[in-house]
């Protein structure tokens, strides 16, 4: 099927019909696409090509960015110098492969008027060609694939984004040719005359489709794109379709799995137990510590309907488990003897209130470990804190070779409803700012008189007992703390280690240790010369195997060495002796 399901109901509840949907092979320009179209059944005997062109002005660092979409015909030739000057933009540039992922996840040779959606449309800003409003000709487009086509009218294109319309955005529409006139006329205009043409030549010696294997920008430089890219490039994560939700791929999930490993033996040997709570929690429930909640309450994600039923009560995800564990940590402590109470749990929470996601360091959804315990005495409770934040200090510079400094938050940055906080606090030399790392918290009793988890005070005598005329006299509510461990590791560890040249890994978190590759391979190399090195390269991966290195032979077929050195290095930078074996 060439168009998806949902695009053709997107396009049927507008009363649109394309008027010819086509299959082909994928393509990357509009010349492959054109010729791919000729020979495809059933394509209009005349048709012209529609572009669409997503381009990114330029923000402040920690801005969102606003994506200008320009949708014209082929030929028509749009300016971005002209377009940021109409639109008051600097610095137009065609968005990156992540952007697009981003925003529609889609690469650029599927991009089409389709990939904007009632989700997406407000977050863009919206550029018609005015050649194409009112034009009844059908225009070739992608349909959400470089694999597929769908050909509709320029007036059904306006309509379709028309509908998409809202208050606050609109389609903006263009004449270019008008516009072109006007830049080239005007002082200063965008012409190709002047200071101007030396970046236009810049610009036009672009490659369209090159792929670059390097990072592609200093460290130094431009640290947010070389910390996404290093991310990309190394195979650590992919975009996904939800807006600040990223995949883990296995380079970066086997960290987390070693942290994991590591971290859980340590709690164990302090007598902490894994348990796991549903991860949703009413808004009863939720709203009955509001000291606590309102520090979350603009993250708070809610489910208010299943299918097309609206929900009698909005259920939410966990930003934190607080409030979904300790109704039934009241229910579970009835006695000093069921004292202490410590448990953890190794889940995901969701945390949505945001408009700047970063991977691993601050995402919609993130892994963590959350540990909540439940003590007698105060000094009990402090001295659990200090032991976990040490054992979080031991993951960043044992583990991941970062230091870090243990300290307590202040008053203002304390865990909400908490009693104090402390911390392990990273540095990142290229930003010049601090991180933090990972939190330990004393909840004191507050928790504990909020959810009415209390025990008959031990220390009170018979006679003591006697006395009391009020039975909740008697009680004494525990101590508290609670204390977690994410992704953000991951995050803070790729920062401070990761160069010029890709990511750098700490060899006792590295999936793999010692990669070994083949070389000397040529075309004049016989099959049984072919044979004979990969094997010597497999000995050499097994015998470092028996010994507890992770290691791995790269027999990939049709990369150079040099191909397969630039790709490992970008991904844990090991070091290669290509002459230490003899064939």
């Amino acid at each position: 099927m060439v168009a998806s399901d949902e695009l053709t109901v997107r396009l049927s509840a507008l009363s649109l019909a394309p008027s010819a949907l086509a299959a082909h092979p994928a393509v990357s320009n509009p010349a492959q696409w054109k010729d791919a179209l000729g020979q495809a059944p059933g394509v209009p005997s005349s048709f012209e090509l529609c572009k669409t062109l997503v381009f990114k002005p330029k923000t402040a660092k920690t801005a969102t960015p606003v994506p200008v979409v320009v949708i014209a015909r082929d030929e028509t030739e749009t300016s971005s110098g002209a377009l940021g000057k109409k639109f008051n933009l600097k610095d137009l540039r065609l968005a990156t492969d992540d952007l697009l992922k981003e925003f529609f996840s889609l690469d650029k040779d599927s991009l089409s008027p389709l990939a904007l959606t009632k989700d997406n449309f407000s977050r863009c800003q919206v550029v018609l060609d005015s050649t194409i409003a009112n034009a009844s000709a059908p225009l070739a487009l992608h349909a959400s694939s470089s694999e597929a086509t769908v050909f509709l009218s320029g007036k059904d294109i306006a309509t379709y984004l028309t509908s998409l319309e809202t208050a606050d955005a609109k389609v903006h529409v263009v004449d270019f040719a008008a516009l072109k006139a006007e830049s080239e006329a005007s002082p200063g205009g965008v012409g190709p005359v002047g200071k101007a043409a030396p970046a236009k030549k810049a610009e036009d010696a672009k490659i369209e489709g090159a792929v670059q294997i390097a990072i592609g920008v200093k460290k130094e430089l431009d640290f947010p794109t070389w910390y996404t890219n290093v991310l990309i490039k190394a195979e650590m994560i992919d975009y996904y379709s939800v807006s600040g939700c990223y995949i883990l791929k296995p380079w970066s999930f086997t960290i987390w799995e070693r942290i994991q490993q590591w971290f859980d033996s340590k709690i164990k040997e302090l007598d902490v137990e894994n348990s796991y709570f549903p991860m949703f929690v009413s808004s009863k429930v939720l709203e009955r510590e509001k000291d606590h909640i309102e520090g979350f309450a603009p993250e708070v994600a809610w489910v208010t309907r299943a299918g097309s039923t609206e929900l009698e009560e909005p259920i939410a995800i966990r930003p934190t488990s607080e409030t979904v564990m300790y109704p039934y940590y009241a229910k579970w402590i009835q006695s000093h003897r069921d004292l202490p109470l410590k448990l953890n749990q190794w889940n995901s929470v969701v945390r949505w209130e945001f408009k700047n996601p970063q991977p691993f360091l601050r995402t919609r959804e993130f892994l963590w470990q959350e540990g909540h315990t439940a003590h007698l005495t105060r000094p009990e409770a402090d001295k659990e804190v200090r032991d976990i934040l040490d054992l979080y200090r031991r993951v960043y510079e044992e583990l991941l070779a970062v230091p870090v400094i243990p300290g307590v938050k202040s008053e203002k940055e304390k865990f909400a409803g908490g009693l104090y906080t402390t911390t392990v606090e990273g540095f990142v030399p290229t930003s010049g700012r601090g991180i933090q790392g990972a939190t330990s918290h004393c909840l004191g009793q507050n928790f504990s008189k909020m959810f009415n988890i209390s025990v008959e005070d031990p220390n009170l005598s018979a006679a003591d007992k006697a006395k009391l005329t009020d039975p909740e006299a008697g009680k004494a509510y525990v101590w508290q703390n609670s204390w977690g461990l994410s992704t953000r590791t991951i995050g803070v560890m790729v920062m401070v280690h990761g160069d010029n040249q890709g990511l750098v890994l700490p060899p006792r978190v590295a999936n793999v240790q010692v990669i070994v590759v083949p070389v000397g391979v040529t075309a004049k190399t016989t099959d049984e010369m072919r044979e004979k090195i990969s094997n010597a390269c497999s000995d050499v991966v097994k015998t470092l195997k028996k010994v507890g290195v992770r290691a791995k032979a790269d027999l990939r077929d049709g990369y150079t060495p040099g191909y397969k050195f630039n790709d490992w290095e970008q991904k844990v930078r090991p070091s290669f002796y290509p002459n230490s074996f003899n064939c």
